[in-house]
C-alpha cells in the first residue's frame, strides 16, 4: 500500500475515511435492496391517505446503479370511510425506475413506470372533500413531473363528484408507441356524455394532448401542450365549448357561473400554477354575443379575478334558463306583474372568490320589443362578500341612469343586505312610457337599503327614500282640468293643452312601506295632491287625491278620489259621494253663485324637486 510520507499517521487515517466513506455510501446506494423498505413505504402512505395502505412485495429488479427498478405488486390502498365500499387504488404489478439522488433531499421523483391491473376510484363529496387529499389538507392540482416514459395496461379510473353532479368510467392505457389514451362514458348534470382524451407518448419535453367531451347537451374540446407530460400546472390550450346552459358548462371548469340560454364559446388559455390566464374569451349565448379577457389566480387560499367582459349585444331574458324564465312566468301569473325584479342577489355560496369583472354591453334588445335601455357598462368588485357593482351607466333611448349596488353577505350572514343608490337624469315621459299625450322631462333617486334573497324581497324590506320629478311637460287641457276636479271642463272635450309645471313625488320608505310626501301634480289650471302609502314586495297602493282649479271652475266636484291596486295596474276609484246626482247639483248652484270654492297655488316645483332627488 502507497504511503504518503510526511503525513502523520492520524492525518493518514482521516485522509482514507474522508475517501473510503463516500465511496462506500455510493456503492451501498448502487446496490441497495429497496425491498426492505416495504414496511416503511406502507406507514407512510398509510399516514399520508389516513388509512392502511398494503403492498405485497417490494423487490429490485436490477442489481447495481443509481437509477434503480423496483417492481411493487398487489399495492391496495382503501376507499375512505365517507367515499364508499371497496378500494380507492389497486395496482396488479408496477415497475416504476427513478433516480436516487432527489432521495438524498426527500423527494422521489419517477422515471419511468410499467403499471398493469389499475383501478383508480376518485370521490368527491358534496362540500369538495376529495378521497385523493391528505386528510386534513386542501385540494391540489396536479404537479410537475419528469417522467421519461409510462406504460399502463388494464387501467380503469372510475370518477364520482356529488358537488358538480358529474360522473364517467375511463379506461386508461399508455405505451412508448401509442401514447396515452383515455375513454369512456359518463354524465354532466345529469347529461351522458362520452370522454375522451389522448396524448403523445411521455417523454422528456413539451408535450401535446387533446381532449373531448361529446353529448347531445354538451359537447367541449381542449387542444393543448403541457410544457411537461402531464404536468398540469404548465400548458397552453384552446378551449371550445358547447352546450345546452352555461351552467353545465361551469359544472367541468367549476367557474361559478349560473343558469343561461344555449352557449357556445372559444377561448385560449394559459396555466401557470396558481394562475389561469384566459385570452381570446368569445362566445354567444342564444342571440346575445360576448368577448374578453381574464385572470383568475390563487392567493391564501382565495381565487382571485380580473377581466372584462363586453357584449355588442345582449338580451337579459337569454341570461336566465328557459326553467327559470317558465318559473318567474309562473309567479308572475300567481302574484300579477311587478316593476322591481325578482332577481337572486345571495352570495353566501361565493365565499372564496375575489375580484374586479369590467363589463360594457353596446345594446340591449328583448324579443318582447324594443328595449328602452340602448348600452350598459359598469364594474364589478368582489371582496370577502361584499359585491359592489359600481360605475353603473345605463343608456336609455333618452336620459341615463347611474350609480351603484351593493350587496354585503360578510360574516357568514344567511340573508345579504342590498343598498342601492340609482339615480336617472334626463329622461322623458315620452322615452320611458310609450305613447302617451303627457310630455315632460324625467328625474329620479333611489336610495334603499335592505336585507333579503332577491332584489324584490330586499326592496321589500327597506328603508331610505325614492324620489320622482316630472317638469317642463305639457298634458291635454281637459286632463288638467280633471286633476282640478273641474268636472265640466273635463268633460266639454277642449282639445287644447296645459302646462305641467311639475310633478313631485317623494317616498318615505320604512321596513318596505312608502309614505308619499309630498305628492303633487302641478299644472297651469290646477293642482292635485295626495297622500297615502306605496307597500313593498307587493307594490301596493293606497293613496288619496284631492285637487282644485286655478281659475274659475266649469263644474267643480267636492270630496277626494283614492288610488288603489299596484303599481303595473293602479285603480282609479272616485267616490260616490264625489259624483253622486246630489253632489253635481251642489256644484252647479256653486257655479252659479260664483262660489267654486278657494284656487290652488303654485308649488315651489324647484325647491321640492331638489328635495326629493338629494
Amino acid at each position: 500500500m502507497m504511503q504518503v510520507r510526511g503525513w502523520p499517521r492520524w492525518t493518514r487515517v482521516a485522509a482514507g475515511l474522508l475517501i473510503g466513506l463516500p465511496m462506500l455510501f455510493l456503492l451501498i446506494l448502487a446496490v441497495f435492496p429497496w425491498g426492505v423498505l416495504r414496511s416503511a413505504v406502507c406507514r407512510e402512505a398509510t399516514a399520508r391517505f389516513g388509512r392502511p395502505v398494503t403492498i405485497g412485495s417490494v423487490h429490485r429488479v436490477d442489481s447495481i446503479g443509481f437509477h434503480p427498478t423496483i417492481a411493487v405488486e398487489d399495492l391496495k390502498i382503501p376507499q375512505a370511510v365517507w367515499a364508499g365500499q371497496g378500494d380507492f387504488a389497486r395496482v396488479a404489478k408496477a415497475d416504476i425506475r427513478f433516480s436516487v439522488w432527489p432521495l438524498l433531499r426527500g423527494a422521489f421523483v419517477p422515471e419511468d413506470i410499467r403499471v398493469s391491473g389499475l383501478r383508480l376510484a376518485l370521490v368527491r363529496d358534496k362540500e369538495g372533500r376529495t378521497n385523493w387529499s391528505r386528510p386534513g389538507a386542501p385540494t391540489e392540482g396536479g404537479s410537475a413531473t419528469d417522467l421519461q416514459g409510462l406504460t399502463v395496461t388494464d387501467g380503469v379510473v372510475s370518477y364520482r363528484d356529488a358537488k358538480e353532479d358529474r360522473q364517467a368510467v375511463l379506461k386508461v392505457a399508455a405505451d412508448p408507441d401509442q401514447g396515452v389514451r383515455a375513454e369512456g362514458e359518463g354524465r354532466v348534470r345529469g347529461a351522458p356524455v362520452r370522454i375522451a382524451f389522448t396524448g403523445a407518448a411521455v417523454k422528456p419535453g413539451r408535450w401535446p394532448f387533446t381532449a373531448a367531451i361529446t353529448g347531445d347537451r354538451l359537447t367541449m374540446k381542449a387542444v393543448g401542450t403541457m410544457d411537461r407530460p402531464l404536468d398540469t400546472d404548465a400548458m397552453t390550450l384552446d378551449l371550445t365549448a358547447r352546450a345546452d346552459d352555461l351552467k353545465r358548462i361551469d359544472a367541468v371548469i367549476e367557474a361559478g357561473l349560473f343558469q343561461t340560454r344555449a352557449v357556445e364559446l372559444t377561448a385560449h388559455v394559459r396555466h401557470d400554477r396558481p394562475r389561469w390566464t384566459i385570452t381570446d374569451l368569445k362566445g354567444r349565448i342564444s342571440r346575445s354575443d360576448l368577448s374578453g379577457h381574464l385572470t383568475v389566480d390563487k392567493k391564501a387560499g382565495r381565487t382571485l379575478l380580473d377581466g372584462e367582459v363586453s357584449a355588442r349585444q345582449l338580451d337579459f331574458d337569454d341570461l336566465s334558463s328557459p326553467e327559470g324564465q317558465a318559473e318567474a312566468a309562473a309567479l308572475e301569473r300567481r302574484i300579477g306583474p311587478r316593476l322591481v325584479p325578482n332577481t337572486r342577489i345571495d352570495i353566501g355560496k361565493i365565499d372564496t372568490t375575489d375580484g374586479t369583472i369590467r363589463f360594457k354591453v353596446g345594446q340591449v334588445v328583448s324579443a318582447h320589443g324594443p328595449s328602452p335601455i340602448t348600452g350598459l357598462s359598469g364594474r364589478m368588485t368582489m371582496d370577502h362578500q361584499l359585491l359592489t357593482i359600481g360605475d353603473i351607466r345605463m343608456a336609455l333611448r333618452e336620459g341615463m341612469v347611474t350609480g351603484q349596488a351593493v350587496v354585503d353577505q360578510r360574516n357568514g350572514a344567511k340573508v345579504p343586505r342590498l343598498s342601492l343608490d340609482l339615480r336617472l337624469r334626463g329622461a322623458s315621459v315620452l322615452s320611458l312610457s310609450g305613447e302617451t299625450q303627457i310630455t315632460g322631462q324625467v328625474a329620479a333617486r333611489a336610495r334603499l337599503t335592505g336585507m333579503g334573497e332577491t332584489v324584490r324581497a330586499a326592496v321589500g324590506r327597506s328603508d331610505g327614500r325614492i324620489g320622482l320629478v316630472v317638469a317642463n311637460g305639457t298634458l291635454p287641457d281637459r286632463y288638467a282640468a280633471a286633476l282640478g276636479f273641474d268636472a265640466g271642463a273635463a268633460f266639454m272635450g277642449d282639445s287644447g293643452r296645459a302646462t305641467l309645471r311639475c310633478l313631485i313625488l317623494g317616498v318615505d320608505m320604512k321596513d318596505g312601506t312608502g309614505r308619499a310626501d309630498p305628492l303633487i301634480v302641478d299644472t297651469s289650471r290646477s293642482r292635485l295632491d295626495g297622500t297615502g302609502t306605496i307597500t313593498f314586495p307587493d307594490e301596493r297602493l293606497a293613496l288619496r287625491l284631492t285637487g282644485a282649479p286655478k281659475q274659475g271652475a266649469t263644474l267643480r266636484l267636492a270630496g277626494a278620489a283614492t288610488v288603489s291596486g299596484t303599481l303595473e295596474k293602479p285603480d282609479l276609484v272616485i267616490p260616490k259621494e264625489v259624483k253622486s246626482v246630489g253632489n253635481i247639483f251642489k256644484s252647479i248652484g256653486r257655479a252659479i253663485t260664483g262660489d267654486t270654492g278657494p284656487k290652488a297655488q303654485n308649488a315651489a316645483c324647484g325647491t321640492l324637486a331638489r328635495q326629493v332627488l338629494r
